[in-house]
């Protein structure tokens, strides 16, 4: 038998090889892989609410105190008119995706029928002794599409047992447990360390506190001065560092013994995602009192840029009044503040700007293109082709357009990335700098005097392995004086507030050990 020829064998291996080159060639390129530390659903969740009510309310509305003794008498406790359904239709109406009720102050006074104390709104003559203001602002918030948070203060100045470590955590826990399985979903537990001069010593096991927290309710948020989930900024300004990273240690940290600046900036190396939440008040106070008044509209939306604009969630304290209503003077400051942030942001410069990239990865793959960022959406984003030298994106604006607000955002659920970037425009025929900032995270807002341009370039000039950018949005400003204006400068850290934490206690062995405190 005469042997087949070869050049059939040959001709059937090119045709093999040419078929399978195509197939590999109309493959997907994959996404790139993420840096870790990355959030939890849980805490992706927490981070796109942004920002969040806190509901500073009890007996002290009514002694005009902050820090109660723990022997005031429940009768005082009698609000004329308390409305959750108000302080949630108010909520909703301004802009805020959570709120989160002090439902036990260091006073100790229940605000929910606790089976674990007679001091309560069961001893109060508020509805004959049958409210329960925990549950009405649970029914508020699943009325008004909004997450419950609850605060529940590990300092009870009432409780007899507190000092006794072993009844006290068991006292405790038996409280936490009692809100969190009769008001539904909560989504974020509030803890501080806060304690008096003077106080017993205590000592408080959170990291049994921790696990029984997620063991009920396993979507919820803690926070704490460490943790778990989310962390104090270091400060009740409500003001972040310029530089503020999402990655944090927590092994690194000792509840109560804050280092101010770590818990303001985070940590580039962190091991663990612990996003800051910026607290403040929109009074002097923590509480209501008739004497103050509340921050401007202009004031709180320096906080929102450098908190929210800053990679944190903001928590704004507004504390119900003796009727049990958010005052008069507080809403109206809440509905300018809304008002404010609506006109500077619904309008985006860049939204029809033509956007090209340095490289884009997938040898231009549409899923990874530039014009990605003209999307507010962390879920669509640009990325680069691996390995490159530089990293660029460059705007097209159509037309010269005046702007003093920059926004950008990262794929946070990709890990957080860019170690500091900046931005030029094409002024007068060459590109100047006109801005340029640490970290980016959810989400960063950056100031500046008003530019007038129509060829503008990102550059981001330091990275966590490859930038992905998911928004660049230019807005405009009226209410901030940015011609006199330093978003790095930490003076503005030195906002007058009254003082929540001064400790110096140690944390061993998952325990909190007592030390003391100034006044909130």
């Amino acid at each position: 038998m005469r042997p087949r020829p070869k050049l059939r064998c040959c001709f059937h291996l090119s045709l093999l090889l040419t078929i399978s080159t195509l197939h590999c060639s109309s493959l997907l390129v994959p996404p790139p892989l993420p840096i870790l530390p990355i959030p939890t659903a849980s805490q992706l969740t927490w981070q796109q609410s942004e920002m969040a009510m806190f509901l500073h309310f009890g007996p002290n509305t009514f002694t005009d105190s902050e820090w109660g003794t723990g022997h005031a008498d429940p009768s005082v406790f009698c609000p004329a008119s308390l409305d959750t359904r108000q302080w949630a239709r108010i909520a909703k109406q301004t802009g805020f995706a959570r709120m989160v009720l002090t439902t036990k102050h260091h006073d100790g006074f229940c605000l929910w029928p606790s089976a674990y104390t007679n001091y309560s709104v069961q001893s109060s003559p508020w509805l004959d002794g049958q409210g329960d203001v925990v549950g009405d602002l649970a029914a508020a918030a699943e009325e008004f599409g909004l997450q419950l948070g609850l605060y529940l203060s590990p300092w009870d100045r009432h409780e007899p047992c507190y000092g006794n470590t072993r009844d006290y955590n068991e006292h405790y826990l038996g409280q936490m447990t009692e809100l969190l399985t009769r008001y539904g979903e909560v989504k974020e537990v509030w803890l501080d360390g806060a304690k008096g001069e003077g106080a017993k010593d205590m000592d408080y096991y959170f990291d049994q506190w921790f696990k029984l927290i997620h063991q009920l309710q396993p979507n919820v948020i803690i926070f704490s001065d460490d943790g778990p989930d989310s962390r104090w900024v270091g400060d009740e300004a409500g003001v972040a560092g310029s530089t503020c990273w999402s990655l944090f240690n927590i092994s690194d940290v000792e509840i109560g013994h804050t280092v101010e600046e770590y818990s303001k900036q985070g940590d580039p190396k962190g091991k663990n995602w612990v996003p800051a939440e910026c607290d403040v008040s929109i009074r002097p106070g923590w509480f209501w009192h008739s004497s103050e008044k509340p921050k401007s509209a202009t004031t709180l939306l320096d906080i929102y840029y450098k908190s929210v604009g800053r990679n944190c969630l903001l928590i704004l304290n507004v504390p119900p009044n003796t009727s049990g209503l958010i005052s008069d003077e507080d809403l109206q400051v809440l509905k300018e503040f809304t008002n404010i942030r609506t006109a500077i942001f619904s309008k985006n410069q860049a939204e029809n700007a033509i956007v090209c990239a340095s490289s884009v990865r997938g040898d231009g793959d549409t899923r990874f293109d530039a014009s990605n960022v003209l999307e507010e959406s962390i879920y669509s984003y640009w990325a680069p082709e691996e390995g490159q030298s530089e990293w660029v994106l460059s705007l097209e604006l159509g037309k010269f357009i005046s702007f003093n607000v920059l926004q950008m955002q990262e794929p946070i659920q990709m890990g957080q990335r860019v170690i500091r970037f900046h931005l030029d425009a094409l002024v007068d025929g060459e590109y100047k700098m006109i801005v340029n900032g640490t970290t980016i995270g959810y989400k960063r807002l950056v100031r500046f005097p008003s530019v007038e341009t129509r060829f503008l370039r990102l550059i981001i000039d330091e990275a966590r392995g490859d930038p992905l950018i998911s928004f660049v949005g230019l807005f405009v400003d009226s209410f901030s004086n940015t011609n006199d204006l330093n978003e790095d400068d930490e003076k503005s850290l030195k906002i007058s507030t009254v003082v929540r934490r001064r400790r110096r206690w140690p944390r061993r062995h998952g325990q909190f050990l007592s030390g003391s405190t100034a006044a909130m």
